[in-house]
């Protein structure tokens, strides 16, 4: 930079100006320092010195417990990316997402991101992913959960939407099974017989499986009879082989609570390969849940990407995040056929 003034004739401060605040400095100085530059070869000041100086980077961090492919391929993650991606628009931001794959390199990666915010996905209470980001002192804010001392928490009351479309699930149920989200950062894949929602280590997952046992519980039933199948990741064919392994037993379950539309489409699919039509309910409310009536609870995960992000660039968010059962053909009885 000291080169290139010497060279254009002007001062080191000028050569800032013309890159940095280029309103600062006449038409003449800028081009004498632009033709000096190119002469020398300098393409400018390096982005990252430029943020140092400002004390900014012009970037909002996403965190997300998922390989990258996750951020495209699941409608949910989609949807929540494009309510943050909303608000980078708005305030002229670039959006960073960083995965994280429970890999050592995780913390050292985020921990060195350059952000000026971090929109943390739903993660399990011991990622110590969480830990890195409250120590570099940038502001967070977490989705879904896990709650964090000193970071924000935007999450939907999961247990009492759990409670409730539970509730429409096993009304008329004798034999209810459940789809879920992983119980752990492991990830296994199995059936087990009604888990301990405490012993989950996603808020997600702990506050679903409390309101779905609350909901049997609710109407006589003993929690330890229901099959839960856990699935690795939030995917239609997971679920899919997973309630073919339900449904194929010898009485097989006549209510199925997914904890998403994914899931519970994989419900559905596996039914009806079978034969078999048990009441399904799903999780979002999504363009799939409508297309196949599901049942299913209504919330915008776009609307919470965008509170997300508001919250992690120190704007307020109140309010509570909003949802809603929407009753469909999955959970109502066949009409009694016509006698004439």
């Amino acid at each position: 930079m000291a080169e290139v003034a010497r060279v254009s004739g002007v001062s080191v401060m000028t050569v800032s100006y013309a890159y940095g605040q280029p309103e600062r400095v006449s038409e003449d100085a800028r081009r004498r320092v632009h033709e000096a530059a190119e002469r020398l070869g300098y393409p400018g000041p390096h982005p990252v010195a430029r943020s140092l100086r400002r004390g900014r980077t012009g970037a909002l961090g996403v965190v997300l417990g998922e390989h990258l492919t996750y951020a495209f391929d699941d409608p949910q993650a989609a949807r929540f990316l494009g309510g943050v991606a909303e608000v980078c628009v708005e305030h002229r931001l670039a959006l960073t997402i960083l995965p994280i794959t429970g890999e050592p390199a995780d913390v050292a990666r985020v921990a060195e991101a350059a952000v000026d915010g971090f929109v943390v996905w739903t993660t399990a209470d011991d990622d110590p992913v969480v830990d890195a980001i409250a120590a570099t002192g940038v502001p967070a804010v977490i989705h879904g959960g896990p709650e964090h001392e000193g970071i924000p928490l935007v999450a939907a009351d999961d247990r009492a939407a759990a409670r409730v479309v539970a509730t429409e699930a096993f009304g008329a149920s004798r034999r209810p099974a459940v789809l879920s989200f992983p119980l752990d950062r492991s990830r296994v894949a199995a059936i087990v017989p009604g888990p301990d929602p405490d012993a989950a280590t996603f808020r997600v997952t702990r506050c679903r499986l409390a309101g779905f046992r609350d909901a049997w519980h609710d109407l006589g039933g003993n929690w330890q009879d229901v099959p839960v199948a856990v699935c690795a990741r939030n995917s239609s064919a997971e679920a899919e082989e997973a309630s073919l392994a339900l449904l194929s037993a010898t009485n097989p379950p006549d209510a199925v609570a997914a904890m998403s539309d994914e899931l519970a489409v994989g419900a559905l699919r596996a039914a009806a390969r079978l034969g078999l039509s048990p009441a399904v309910t799903g999780w979002d409310d999504s363009e799939a849940a409508a297309a196949v009536g599901l049942t299913t609870i209504a919330q915008s995960l776009r609307d919470q990407g965008s509170r997300c992000a508001r919250v992690a660039l120190g704007e307020r968010a109140t309010g509570e995040v909003e949802w809603s059962l929407v009753r469909r053909s999955s959970t109502m009885p066949d009409p009694p056929a016509e006698h004439g």
